[in-house]
């Protein structure tokens, strides 16, 4: 309308113009006179300035009634559009009052859904522990059965009382007799110069079987245990292998403890502390080898003797410990005077055996052991010291200057067992020291004579190579090398004698000598002349085991091993001895369940 209006107002204004142009032209323009009177062509009638105003008029009235019709259009269009948005907003209005009307209702639905699965879930949950409660009191009435049917351990007051042990029926082939039955005395394999030499035997046993008990119990500091273990491989005077191998029980481990949570306390007879245990150092968690002889392997380390241990697990992975051990001594000299003593045989009529000797111990052996788990392997440090006593007279006829002499030995202990491969592992053991063969399977001596009558400890060493292979859960494969070294220790007295352990001056001429029986007996094969100390003692050993059944009924396995041992003397008059002999070992053993 704004547009129309000013359209309007400027074509009056501009006719206005022209008109008032016009009349002002017509009064002001003076008239000339024409000097000339030409005659002039005649002129069209002009409408009127009334007329062409009308007109104009007319013109703009069509033209602004023809914009009112174009306008009037326009905004019945607007009016239609403006109808159909407010339906469309209605419509759409409508529609989102639906849409959310239907999502509040799928949200609802989707809750709804929700707390069924939630309860679909709680009641499968509830499924499955009603089951695992159901099945675990099966297995709880299982259990409870089979330990009234196969009961582990018996009940006893408050104590817990677990049996153990096996059967044993087990033989040895030797090449050279030794007449040892199932237990090797290694450092006695006789040189050339014995007749037993030239002999084999076979040995039938069933000497090393072996019973033991358990006991344990709860105690207000903690908890108490015992443990009693006992074989067949002493002799009595009856004992023979004629009618009946009738062979007395002897101890082999007799012990106590007390655990006050990490700290242990034990007492009585076990194996010694510098023995390889397979963890930590507690009473009963000793290694040893798989070999069927008594007396284990050359190179391994134990003693099963008297003694009061203390240990104290600082860590699950470390644990150190400290005994006091029987200290008896292993003596051994050559050419040495009379004018001392350390020990004496039993007494008769008293508890030792009256045919043995027994040292008079002046102190305990002090033991101490470190044992660290990583969690690869099993690894331990440690050592002993022994004090060593003999009373001894200067003046060898008098006991004028009579005193006693005491001497302090000692050596450290190193074991390291851990996996090389999948179900193969592998172990060192060494012992090393002054006056420590005892303590090694050989018994080689700890202790020698100076000419003066006092002791001097003898050097000593011992190592174990082991690796063992367990294929399956029933076999077990294993190698043993091993070896047991004293070193030789002589003094020269004022008269020139060397006295000592292994003079270079012994009588060795007989060692390869075989000599004849010395009675008519059978029981009596000779010996040529031949100290030969023993230097080294070495052996090298393979076998298997196989458990043919292993359940509630028990164990029963059986095995073959194969050793050859090599046994070296210290050089003398007529040489350096050697001796050889080669074992072959059977084993059938049934173990308590």
């Amino acid at each position: 309308m704004n547009s129309i209006s000013t359209f309007f107002t400027a074509a009056v204004l501009f006719s206005g113009t022209t008109v008032f142009v016009q009349a002002q032209s017509n009064t002001t323009a003076p008239q000339q006179p024409s000097s000339v009177h030409r005659k002039l062509p005649k002129r069209s009638a002009t409408p009127s300035i009334e007329a062409q105003i009308q007109q104009m008029r007319e013109d703009l009235q069509s033209q602004i009634d023809e914009l009112k019709a174009k306008l009037a259009a326009k905004d019945e269009q607007i009016e239609a559009l403006k109808t159909q948005t407010l339906n469309t907003q209605q419509t759409t209005a409508t529609a989102s009052t639906r849409i959310h009307d239907i999502d509040s209702t799928l949200r609802q639905n989707i809750t709804v859904v929700d707390g069924l699965q939630t309860s679909v879930t709680d009641l499968r949950e509830r499924d499955v522990a009603v089951s695992n409660s159901v099945q675990q009191v099966r297995d709880n009435q299982k259990a409870l059965q089979k330990s009234i049917d196969e009961p582990v351990a018996l009940r006893y007051k408050g104590m817990t009382i677990t049996p153990g042990g096996f059967l044993a029926g087990e033989s040895i082939w030797r090449q050279r007799a030794m007449n040892d039955d199932i237990y090797t005395a290694f450092s006695t394999t006789p040189y050339m110069n014995s007749g037993e030499a030239h002999t084999s035997e076979w040995v039938p046993s069933a000497r090393a079987t072996r019973l033991s008990t358990l006991f344990s119990g709860k105690a207000p500091f903690g908890t108490v245990s015992g443990f009693f273990e006992g074989d067949f491989l002493s002799a009595g005077i009856t004992s023979n292998n004629l009618q009946s191998n009738s062979y007395t029980l002897r101890v082999r481990q007799a012990w106590g403890q007390a655990t006050f949570g990490h700290i242990k306390f034990t007492g009585g007879q076990m194996w010694t502390l510098l023995t390889e245990d397979k963890k930590t150092t507690d009473p009963g968690s000793e290694w040893a080898p798989l070999i069927f002889d008594q007396n284990l392997h050359v190179g391994d380390t134990y003693l099963r003797q008297a003694g009061f241990r203390l240990q104290n697990s600082f860590t699950p992975k470390l644990t150190l410990a400290m005994a006091l051990e029987n200290s008896q001594y292993q003596f051994s000299a050559s050419n040495a005077s009379s004018n001392f003593f350390f020990g004496n045989p039993g007494a008769l009529g008293g508890l030792n055996n009256s045919s043995a000797n027994y040292t008079n111990q002046v102190a305990p052996d002090v033991l101490v052991k470190a044992s660290y788990e990583p969690g690869f392997g099993h690894y331990e440090i440690g050592g002993v010291v022994r004090f060593f006593r003999d009373r001894y007279y200067p003046g060898a006829t008098t006991a004028v200057g009579a005193q006693n002499d005491t001497r302090v030995g000692g050596g450290f202990v190193a074991n390291a067992r851990f996996p090389v491969a999948p179900r193969v592992e592998m172990g060192l053991h060494v012992v090393a020291g002054d006056g420590t063969g005892r303590y090694g399977v050989s018994l080689l001596p700890d202790i020698t004579v100076r000419p003066n009558g006092t002791l001097s400890p003898l050097r000593n060493a011992q190592g174990l190579f082991s690796l063992e292979y367990h294929p399956t859960k029933k076999l077990d494969i294993f190698g043993y090398a091993g070896s047991e070294y004293v070193q030789r220790t002589f003094y020269i007295s004022n008269s020139g004698t060397l006295v000592g352990y292994a003079p270079p001056n012994a009588n060795n001429t007989g060692c390869n000598v075989e000599a004849v029986p010395t009675a008519g007996t059978g029981f009596a094969p000779g010996a040529s002349p031949c100290l030969g100390a023993t230097r080294d003692i070495s052996q090298f050993s393979g076998g298997w085991v196989y458990s043919i059944y292993n359940g509630p009924a028990g164990k029963l396995q059986y095995g073959a091993a194969y050793s050859y041992l090599n046994r070296d003397g210290w050089s003398g008059v007529g040489g350096a001895p050697k001796a050889i002999n080669n074992f072959v070992y059977t084993s059938f053993r049934y173990y308590i369940p």
